[in-house]
């Protein structure tokens, strides 16, 4: 397959500057392609951009990957209703570092030069960036822009001239890499082809070089209608500390039948064939949701890692499923512990006394109503009211309580 038959079927193909999209089935051509640190991750949104350029590298481009510290130092006001907040030059130097991070993880094994476009920003003279490039820039074109409009319309929140001017900032960014590095393309999102066709035009009227875009439509949600990416908490993050690896998995084993075969081939790298056998065997038994599991350990083994990845699905069919709690490693505890309430005990100890005293019951009357019940569980076996000796905790530390379906606790041994 192509590379422009590879995007057109795993669905990066929107806006392009080429006449024919079989152009980048030619000679490998310089991209680049970028993300400001206005936040200390990435996202999946993100990340479904990133996967389209894994796919430019495999096929022989070669990658040029920014990070923005000079453009998020002012913040892209493209779909911004009001003016942002600006960071601290330390923030924007960790979330440099953090992007950065994720880019070895996302690309990791591919080839890619790494940049940041404050390098070429930082010894600019205010009257030489207006004289070489605001010069070469018309008005008409910055203010015909939809935001802009909408920004100084009546009922607007109007717009600083900092924010205004951060096309110019990103156009600049694409000269110079095309004049220095040999860019001659960028890669994008559907929202960023405003401020990329920008760039585009500074560098036909200032250098006469041929310059190109390719942008991805945004990924939509087909059950909500709305931008993908949100759960129930807001964003889902790369960054494990804002979106764990466990909340993450789960985000991707959740998605709506009608549009996991979307996001399998958008976000995995598997081949046309092994996704449409997944889907075959998907459509065949619906219950089993073996399109959500292949998507969810796919993804969360290209952000986090393989070992992350099966740890995941573990604690996954033991909370969910019928697998035995003994497959649960010892390691496995640790992502387990950021998801569920932990509770110490004693060995010994009245187990209900304690789950009462955590709150998961109100009282002993309702904590033995659901023991003569048989909806109190230890390790996946109904509890029959016994004290718990060293023994029932799992690698002789832990133990996994379960209160009717779905409410879990983990029962901590004490030292």
């Amino acid at each position: 397959m192509t590379l422009s038959e590879e995007l057109a079927w795993r669905g990066f193909a929107n806006q392009t500057t080429f006449k024919s999209t079989t152009e980048l089935d030619g000679a490998p051509l310089t991209f680049y392609w970028g993300v400001d640190p206005s936040a200390p991750s990435m996202t999946v949104g993100n990340l479904a951009a990133a996967m389209m350029v894994r796919h430019f590298i495999a096929h022989g481009h070669k990658a040029v990957l920014l990070v923005g510290g000079a453009t998020g130092m002012i913040g892209d006001p493209d779909g911004k209703s009001q003016e942002r907040s600006l960071m601290s030059t330390d923030e924007i130097g960790a979330n440099k570092t953090a992007i950065a991070t994720q880019y070895s993880r996302v690309f990791g094994g591919q080839e890619f030069t790494l940049v940041d476009n404050y390098e070429w920003f930082k010894d600019m003279g205010y009257l030489q960036f207006l004289r070489d490039i605001g010069k070469h820039v018309p008005m008409r074109q910055m203010l015909g822009r939809e935001f802009v409009q909408t920004r100084l319309s009546e009922n607007g929140d109007g717009i600083s001239y900092a924010e205004f001017s951060y096309v110019l900032i990103q156009a600049y960014d694409f000269l110079y890499m095309n004049r220095e590095m040999g860019v001659s393309l960028q890669l994008c999102g559907s929202d960023q082809w405003g401020n990329s066709i920008a760039g585009v035009d500074l560098i036909r009227r200032l250098t006469g070089n041929e310059a190109h875009v390719w942008s991805a439509p945004l990924i939509i949600n087909k059950a909500t209608g709305q931008k993908f990416g949100k759960s129930e908490d807001g964003a889902v993050w790369l960054d494990e500390k804002l979106t764990s690896v466990y909340q993450f998995y789960q985000f991707w084993l959740n998605v709506d039948d009608e549009a996991v075969g979307d996001y399998l081939k958008i976000y995995t790298l598997l081949p046309k064939d092994d996704i449409e056998d997944v889907l075959k065997k998907f459509k065949t038994h619906p219950a089993e949701r073996h399109a959500q599991k292949t998507l969810a350990y796919e993804v969360t083994k290209l952000v986090h890692g393989q070992d992350k990845a099966e740890a995941a699905r573990r604690v996954t069919e033991v909370l969910f499923s019928a697998a035995g709690y003994g497959v649960l490693l010892e390691t496995d505890f640790e992502q387990l512990k950021r998801e569920l309430p932990v509770y110490q005990i004693k060995s010994g100890e009245d187990m209900v006394g304690v789950l009462v005293k955590e709150g998961m019951f109100f009282s002993l009357s309702e904590a033995r109503r659901f023991i003569e019940q048989g909806s109190l569980y230890i390790n996946g076996q109904k509890f029959n009211n016994s004290l718990l000796g060293e023994a029932d905790f799992i690698h002789g530390k832990y133990a996994i309580v379960r209160r009717g379906k779905n409410t879990h606790a983990i029962l901590q041994l004490a030292d």
